[in-house]
């Protein structure tokens, strides 16, 4: 439906949130948790520089009025097992947000939303390992950021509360340098009372398989995101939903005490969301272990 006045601002306000934050999974270590005392840091970082984006009715366009979104977003993720079978993530972002169009240049720089995690698998309950490691993740995404649904302001996080809840998978096919992991999920969001905005709900799934080549690893992943209708100041716009299927290509190789890494991701298919490969490289390093 098309949206009158005030309302269409809105709207516009939304779509740039839509193409400048990006979609980062945490890095996937598939569902073997971290031992006590154990666990592992990584540096992510994102740049993602397009003229691109999926519309409301999913097609791949040019961003309106000649717009160009360049987004250079940093990631940095903590895990730390604190007891068999229990560990905990904290993921904390940074952005470097820009928007060019016909009415001008807008810039924000500053903290995104901060993630926490805990995750749980049956270690918790049993003496062994299952063969197949399995784990369940729940946790919450905080409005951190600065948010402002203005048609001339880039806002740094999604202003509302998220949960989520994400079963786990994964096998190691050793002796061969081989393995795969994957997860699927549900994210509850929660109104911003201050917008009179609700985004809708989202199931999301992952598939990863990976292996190594000498002292090079390498990993192909491919990752799907489906959304409900949003309520807008209390209408209910489907068009609003997001929804994408992405594909991410990494190598990573042993540098120092950890592991260098870069990729690409290429969105595949999407709505309301950012069309255009993005460039990722980051940084690893486990701790306590041995």
């Amino acid at each position: 439906m098309r949206l009158p006045g005030a309302r269409r601002s809105l709207t516009r306000g939304l779509v740039l949130v839509a193409v400048l934050l990006p979609l980062m999974a945490p890095n996937i270590e598939g569902q073997w948790l971290s031992a006590p005392g154990e666990g592992w840091v990584e540096a992510a970082f994102f740049h993602h520089d397009t003229r691109r984006t999926f519309d409301q009715e999913g097609t791949e366009r040019t961003i309106f009025g000649d717009g160009r979104a360049i987004t250079r977003s940093a990631f940095f993720t903590a895990v730390a097992g604190v007891r068999r079978g229990v560990d905990v993530w904290v993921q904390v972002p940074a952005h470097s947000l820009r928007f060019d169009d016909a009415g001008g240049e807008r810039v924000s720089r500053g903290l995104g939303d901060p993630r926490v995690f805990l995750r749980v698998g049956p270690e918790l309950f049993t003496r062994e390992a299952p063969d197949w490691p399995v784990a369940l993740r729940g946790g919450v995404k905080l409005p951190g950021g600065d948010f402002d649904v203005d048609a001339e302001v880039i806002p740094l996080g999604e202003g509302q509360t998220d949960w989520e809840l994400l079963l786990e998978l994964g096998r190691s096919f050793y002796p061969l340098p081989l393995w795969t992991s994957g997860w699927v999920g549900h994210r509850w969001r929660l109104e911003n009372s201050d917008n009179r905005r609700r985004p809708g709900n989202e199931w999301f799934w992952l598939w990863s398989l990976g292996g190594e080549v000498g002292p090079a690893g390498w990993k192909a992943t491919l990752e799907g995101l489906e959304g409900d209708d949003w309520i807008i100041q209390s209408l209910r716009i489907g068009s609003a939903s997001r929804h994408l299927t992405q594909l991410f290509l990494e190598l990573d190789y042993g540098i120092g005490p950890g592991r260098l890494s870069g990729g690409v991701r290429v969105p595949l298919r999407g709505q309301n969301l950012p069309a255009g490969t993005g460039l990722t490289a980051g940084y690893f390093l486990r701790f306590g272990e041995g």
